[in-house]
């Protein structure tokens, strides 16, 4: 089993990084794809799921890009640590797991590991009643105090709405986003750790490999960065919003023959999808532009033959053109039993007042290593090795 873990090492600024392999598995979208389920129908189910209405106020998280999520981890919780996976998301802020209290019709908390609070000596009771939109369904549970490698609050939930985490590998999520968009304003994990001092810099990083073969998908680095996964320089440029990790984009370019998000816009860079969302418009014409055809489950396919030739899709962050290529932003899956190429860029209008928005998933991740700066409040960019 994988520990968060200090790992000694002989350069004395890499010494006291946490290292956290990530494990790749079949989205949540290619599992119920595999099984004939499209997204339209665990939408439907969703909301006709008894019991899915929220309460009032409550903050909407992105149940879609959770679909697409492939890249988790191991962390533990209590003493002795009870082991879990999760999908490590900078696209919120709260951690949660199943918890023990679980419904008995539950099926996700039933095929997923649970937090016994009666089996660890580290528990402190709160109590307090959490509750998470998910479309029109709610994942909802209460707080709990433990040693998660650092002393912090998380959610054990109690009720999952409809499929989706029933079909997940991962147990959880632990939100690395910022404070501000905390459900229940429970400080985020990674914020608990900066207040402890427990690294030697307020960062994170995200490495994610691109070769389907590797036995490990990729390492989330906490404290710090390693240039053996990178080339070059960082760059970096501010958050725009400490919300999210929200910044800048000057626009996006499709070859020499369209330009997107002309006047700049924002785009947030989230490790909680695989894909790069973009309004529904801009998408469409991005599509259009590179001849994706559209296919039943709001996703597009593209010819494989064409890969080659598809044009460059270029990012301007910071002045500085991040370039993808028809073999970085198209996906070799399986659709049926039989294999096809789909489109990396998904449409997603997201509204006031959080949007309209983008969002740089694992699709850009993977070419970029990036790097995540509390300390600045800034986000970093070089590429990936």
């Amino acid at each position: 089993k994988t520990r968060m873990s200090v790992l000694q090492r002989e350069s004395a600024n890499l010494a006291l990084f946490c290292r956290v392999p990530l494990y790749k598995t079949r989205s949540i979208r290619r599992i119920l794809s595999d099984n004939g389920k499209s997204l339209e129908e665990l939408r439907a189910m969703a909301q006709t799921s008894p019991d899915s209405s929220p309460g009032p106020n409550l903050p909407v998280e992105r149940l879609t890009n959770f679909m697409d999520a492939q890249y988790y981890g191991s962390i533990s919780i209590g003493n002795p640590a009870q082991e879990f996976t999760v999908l490590f998301d900078t696209g919120s802020s709260n951690l949660w797991v199943p918890s023990i209290h679980c419904s008995f019709f539950d099926l996700a908390c039933w095929v997923h590991h649970r937090y016994n609070s009666k089996k660890s000596s580290t528990y402190v009771q709160n109590g307090t009643q959490f509750s998470i939109r998910y479309g029109r369904g709610s994942l909802s549970g209460f707080i709990s105090a433990d040693t998660v490698s650092v002393s912090a609050q998380f959610g054990e939930a109690v009720k999952q709405p409809g499929i989706t985490f029933a079909v997940a590998r991962f147990d959880g999520i632990l939100g690395m986003a910022y404070p501000s968009i905390s459900v229940g304003k429970v400080t985020p994990v990674f914020d608990s750790a900066m207040a402890a001092k427990l690294l030697p810099q307020n960062v994170f990083s995200f490495y994610i490999s691109r070769d389907p073969l590797a036995a490990v998908g990729g390492e989330l680095i906490l404290g710090g960065t390693d240039p053996q996964y990178y080339s070059g320089d960082l760059h970096y440029v501010n958050v725009t919003r400490k919300a999210y990790w929200q910044i800048e984009l000057s626009g996006v370019n499709v070859g020499s023959q369209l330009t997107l998000c002309k006047d700049g816009c924002q785009t947030i860079v989230d490790t909680g999808t695989s894909l790069i969302v973009g309004p529904v418009e801009e998408i469409r014409a991005l599509h259009k532009a590179v001849g994706a055809l559209p296919l039943l489950m709001g996703e597009y396919m593209i010819d494989c033959k064409k890969i080659p030739s598809l044009p460059v899709v270029s990012f301007n962050i910071g002045g500085k053109m991040y370039n993808l290529t028809g073999e970085d932003y198209v996906m070799k899956e399986s659709q049926m039993g039989a294999s096809v190429c789909l489109s990396g860029f998904m449409a997603m209008d997201i509204p006031p007042p959080a949007g309209p928005l983008w969002i740089l998933g694992d699709v850009f991740i993977g070419k970029y290593y990036t790097v995540f700066d509390r300390s600045t409040d800034r986000v970093g960019f070089a590429p990936a090795k």
